[in-house]
Order: C-alpha cells, then structure tokens, then sequence
C-alpha cells in the first residue's frame, strides 16, 4: 500500500485553506484514500506499445506529447463521480508553476477545464483507468507525477516517486506537433532506426561508415535530458524543437559552454579516443553525463552521430547528412579563394580558405511558425565548431527549402550553409609587384558535388543534392544566386574567355601502402599547338582540406592531347599519412602559348578493411610492412551489446588477432554488431555484420 501525506498547496479547484480539526484521521475516512497507483510502463503494456516507446530501455514510462496514455488508480472503495473529485498532478522542474506550464492538474471531470485532456477511461470495484493526453505542445522532459484527492480540509496527495515518473517526448506521429512527419517510411528511419550509415570519402569513392546511434539504450535519455540542463535550457523552452536543436548545436560541441564533445584534428589524440575509433554514441553520451565533463575526441561524422542520437531520442526525426566537397569560406561570401603566383602555382601561404572533402551535419524535421509558409520540414542544424552564431559556436536549424530557393535573410545561419553548398572556387594570379588578384579561372560546380544520406529502411545512400540546389546552370540556379546576392553573399561577377584547353586527371583507385601512378590529361580544343608548363602538388591532407605535408612536387611539360604519368611511391606518402588516408593532388600551370590558367584536382582515398566473424569473435590481420602500436579495438551494437573495447600494445607486421566477446542480447529482431581499429598509423578499419535475435 502506497504511503500517504496530507499538504496544502494549491489547487486549480481549491477553495481557501481551511484550519484542520483535532480529529481529523476521523473525518477524512469518508474521503477516497489512495492506495496504490500503477503507471502501465511496462514494454508489453499499452503505453509504450501505442507510444512507440517499447524499445527504450528504462523501467519508466515514456510517452509521446498529443497523444494519450493510461494509469490506473487503486482507491480504498469504489469512486462516486458525483461525491468524489481527484487530479492526476504532472510536475516539472524545480520551481513549478501552472502559469508557466510546469505544474499541469488533470480532472477527470467534465466541468473542470485542464490543459491537458484527462477522462475516466474504465472504473472497475476499486480501480479507475484514467486516460491523459498531454499538449502536443507541452514541455519534454521528465515529470512527476501524484495523484491528489480533493477534500473540504485539504488536498491528500501521493508522496514522490521516482518510479512513477513519466517522460513525455515529442511524437512525430501526432498531426499537432511541430515535428509531425507524414511519411511512415521517413518517419520510420529517423525516430526508430538506430543503426545508421554515414557517408565520406569523395563524391567519386564514396565510402560508408557504420554507427550505433543507441537513442534507446539505457542512459541514453537521461544523458540526453542532461545536456539541456547543463546548458541550463529554460524548462518553459523545451517545448519547443526549434530552441531544442538551436541550443544542442552549441552543447554538442565544447568550444565555448562545456559541451558534450572536444574537436581536433590535430592528429595526436593521447588524451582521449581517436574520432576514428567511435563506432556509436552511447559511450560518448553516458561518459559525459557521468563525468560532467567534455569527451575527447571528435570530428564532423561524431558530432553528426551524436546529435542525431539527441534528436532521435527526443522523439525529433532526424537524419545524418553529408556534403562532399564542402566549403569553408572565411570571407563570408560565395568564394573559396585559391591565390596562384604569376607562374601558375598555388600560394598556400595566401590561400586561407579550405575545402573539406566532405562535410557532415543534421537535418531534422519540423514545422516554423516563425518563417514564411512552405520554409517547415527538413532543417539543417550543425555541432561542428566552425563559426559562431549569436556568439556561439553553433549553426541552426536553416530552412532547407529557404536554402534551395535563396531565401537566406531567414534564421537560423542559412548564409552559412547557403555558402557551403553554392560557392564558386576562384583562382586568382597575384601581381607580385602591386599584389593585384585577378581572377584567372572560375570552377561553379565543384563545391556541393553531391548530398547524400541513408535512404529509409535500406542501407544504401540516397542522394538528396535537389534538395538543397537546383541543376548546376539551370535558370533557377541563376535565379537563386541573385536571390542570395541581394542578401549579401557577394560572388566573383567575372566572364572569362573559353578555356581552348582542359586540364584532366582521371579517377584512380588506391590501397594504402600501395605504389601507384597518377595522370594527368591535356585535352586541346583549339587546332593549334598547345603546351602547358604544370606544378603538380600531392600533400596528405586532412579531411577538411587542412594540408598536413607535401610528398610529391613535379614541373611536368605537357604537349597537346598526351597524357603524362607521374609515378607517386608509397614510401613517400606512407609515414606522412594522417587519419583517413587522404591524398591531395592539385596541377596548375599556364599554357604557354596563350596564357591560360588550366587547373585540375584529385583526392585520393585509400581504406584498409578489416575482416571479422562478428557474431562473437573480431579478427584481423596486419597486412603492412610494418609494426601497429599502441592499438584500440572497440565492438557494440544496439540491444545486442554496450560497447566494449580491448587494447594491444603491438602487432607485428603480418601477424594476426582474435578477441572473443560474449554478449547477452537485451531484445529480440533484426540488429548489426560494428568493429573499429584505430591507431596512429592506421584510421578508418571498420566492420559489420547483420545479426538477427530469436525469442
């Protein structure tokens, strides 16, 4: 039998505090006393199954906003509508108020007016089943919940307990909620889905990395409710998805407010985890809820995953996005400025802004009320710190649909992803005596190339570029770019003569450690002789264009319409590498004839793979020349198993591995279990295997 309190506090239907007799117990047997309230949280009871929520693994209930949910009431005697009156009281925050909708009464009686909607669904002998919908605006989060009789001397309320405590989330099945998706499919793969796919690479060797996004594992969304508290979020704001995602932006980065994630690309990550050895986020979230403090380390594709966790376990449909060939401006225009010195070859002390490779960041999916009609549905928002907003490091939620169409005067930050998948790449030649730039060359179609994400219920990509641009030249494009400039994005207007010639290099496919060979095609248009006097540049980069070292320079001659091959050996890139492999090749050069600037650029990206029996056992084989040190292998996988790592200080060059793992499955269905490999000499090994669980 639950344990009861007497306390006067008020009530949306209480009349003035009334002094209390001597005898009282006395008086008060004639009123409903509460013996025991039962919350139906259990997986196979109604709640969670009509809610979607069965999956989350916590013994609470957790429901969706907008849509009602059951508890049934143990009274001492049979309830009389007529003589009785009781409340359900939802709680929320530390100092609760009806006002400000953090205290919200329910009455089951029709005459009595409540924010939330509550009705006496089944009254059996003792039992009431009562039925509470809850706003499809309401406050997400945790509440309290007591159940409180209504007497002439007072209210006699349940005591706090923490087992019947709800979570309320937004419902993306509800048509009155802001995040309301009508597409079962979509709605499918980015509430529910926790196995995703993140793409990266280049446009032209796309490459996937598996991720646990674990939104219902266990801590997972307390982790998650943390974070808004950390970020002391206004409880009034949590309502509200738009404020939610803006203020996640800033927390799941640690620039400036303690966030969840530390960036680097430094390459040296003693101090922590190496953004290449994640293979979910359910460590991340639980390491930081623990600890309080910032998790080391990430990049893009972490900050991407984790967020989408957020999102996803919040109820917000949400998906990881990647954009290849992103650029970074630092001008705030629609240029990415390349400077080339009067022979033609790059000035990389002058050239300031980058290309990333690829770029990853979030959209997720919700109505604004606060932008003109037809700007609701997907919204990018981005964790990765790469300029401030209103002070912070932050980016979004931007209209995607605004971004097609130039409407960039809207919040939130759409100029900035505007520009990431729209600038030109201009190259310049700088006068070496007045230090005059004149644009020399113009490329409009490399930045953007390509927006890709996880296409629902299949694990293949799905390309998404028309969502975010219209076809490179078409007249909405042009359209689009006037638009953009009347709010301030400047472009390089400049009409250049047709170039007679062309400057290729073909695609190539690489393996690390691998000798290979690069060429380079000098197509003539024009009749006449041409010869074009090359630098041709190989750098290991980093995924964000940041160059690392240069390995190769070459001045080649090239005569018209011969291909030249330059032979790139894997003893100079090998000990330059950095995480992910990537190797940078860019020509530039003047035709010597005319004086046209030609220019071509290759990145290559080579992926060792690991191979592993999944199910149990993790194998791998060194297949280099040399030694690994100092190497971490994690495993995990949603429902199946938490994430686990082992360490090995060293395996030698051509030996093997195998690490055994036992794992208990929490549920059963289809799953995937994921591998990583990661050291200093090695990034990017990765592995999985589909894994069904019977009852």
């Amino acid at each position: 039998m639950t344990s009861l309190h007497l306390s006067f506090f008020p009530f949306i239907f209480l009349s003035p505090h009334l002094s209390l007799p001597c005898s009282l117990p006395t008086i008060l047997s004639e009123f409903l006393d509460i013996w025991d309230v039962n919350m139906l949280r259990k997986p196979d009871e109604i709640n969670k199954r009509q809610h979607t929520t069965h999956l989350y693994a916590t013994d609470n209930l957790i429901v969706r906003r907008g849509q009602e949910f059951q508890l049934k009431v143990t009274f001492d005697r049979p309830y009389k509508p007529s003589d009785d009156q009781f409340a359900v009281e939802f709680v929320i925050g530390g100092s609760p108020q009806f006002s400000k909708g953090t205290y919200i009464p329910v009455s089951v009686a029709s005459d009595r007016q409540s924010p939330w909607a509550g009705r006496v669904v089944e009254s059996a002998d003792n039992v009431v089943t009562v039925g509470i919908t809850p706003a499809p605006d309401c406050i997400v989060g945790k509440w309290r919940t007591y159940v409180a009789v209504v007497t002439p001397y007072g209210i006699r309320r349940t005591r706090q307990d923490e087992s019947r405590d709800v979570y309320i989330l937004f419902n993306p099945w509800a048509a009155a909620d802001s995040v309301f998706l009508d597409d079962g499919n979509e709605r499918e793969e980015c509430v529910l889905n926790e196995v995703g796919v993140i793409y990266h690479g280049a446009f032209d060797d796309v490459s996937e990395r598996p991720w646990n996004f674990g939104q219902f594992d266990y801590g997972v969304l307390d982790a998650c409710l943390f974070i808004m508290d950390k970020a002391a979020m206004p409880i009034t704001n949590r309502g509200d998805p738009i404020k939610v995602a803006r203020k996640a932006s800033a927390m799941l980065n640690s620039r400036d407010d303690d966030g969840v994630l530390v960036g680097s690309w430094s390459g040296d990550y003693t101090y922590g985890v190496a953004p290449t050895s994640w293979t979910g986020s359910t460590e991340i979230l639980l390491n930081y809820s623990s600890s309080k403090m910032p998790v080391c380390y990430a990049q893009c594709w972490v900050y991407a995953a984790v967020f989408n966790t957020f999102l996803r376990c919040l109820g917000i449909p949400a998906r990881v996005v990647t954009n290849f060939f992103s650029s970074h401006d630092n001008d705030g225009n629609l240029k990415t400025d390349i400077i080339l010195d009067e022979n033609g070859r790059i000035d990389k002390q002058r050239t300031k802004d980058s290309i990333w490779n690829y770029h990853c960041w979030n959209e997720c999916y919700m109505s604004r009320p606060d932008l003109p009609q037809g700007f609701g549905g997907w919204q990018a928002v981005d964790a990765t710190p790469q300029e401030t907003s209103d002070g912070m490091y932050r980016c979004g939620p931007a209209s995607v649909q605004a971004i097609k169409h130039g409407q960039i005067c809207f919040p939130f930050d759409a100029p900035f992803v505007f520009a990431e998948v729209n600038s030109d790449v201009v190259f310049y030649s700088r006068n070496p005596r007045d230090g005059t730039l004149e644009p020399v060359k113009v490329n409009s179609s490399h930045v953007g190339r390509m927006v890709v994400t996880k296409a629902p219920g299949q694990d293949t990509r799905r390309d998404i570029t028309d969502q975010y641009k219209f076809p490179e030249g078409s007249p909405e494009e042009r359209t689009v770019l006037e638009k953009a400039e009347e709010y301030g994005c400047q472009r390089e207007k400049v009409t250049l003569p047709e170039a007679d010639v062309e400057l290729n290099m073909p695609l190539i496919e690489v393996r690390v450690g691998d000798d290979f060979e690069l060429k380079l095609e000098f197509n003539n248009k024009s009749g006449q002789a041409r010869t074009g006097e090359m630098y041709v540049s190989g750098n290991v980069v980093y995924y964000t264009g940041v160059t690392s070292s240069e390995f190769l320079f070459k001045t080649p001659k090239l005569l018209s319409n011969i291909s030249k091959v330059i032979q790139v050996r894997s003893q100079d890139y090998m000990r330059k590498l950095v995480e992910q492999a990537n190797l940078h090749f860019i020509a530039t050069g003047k035709v010597k004839e005319t004086g046209q600037i030609v220019t071509a650029m290759r990145v290559v990206s080579g992926l060792a793979k690991v191979s592993e029996e999944m199910f149990v056992t993790v194998e791998f084989t060194n297949p280099f020349k040399f030694n690994l040190e100092d190497v971490y292998i994690r495993v995990e996988g949603p429902g199946v198993m938490p994430p686990k790592y082992k360490h090995y200080s060293l395996i030698l060059a051509g030996s093997s591995l195998n690490w055994t793992e036992s794992f208990t499955p929490r549920r059963e269905g289809p799953t995937k279990l994921m591998a990583s490999l990661d050291c200093a000499a090695l990034r990017q090994v990765y592995g999985q295997t589909q894994l069904t669980v019977k009852p």
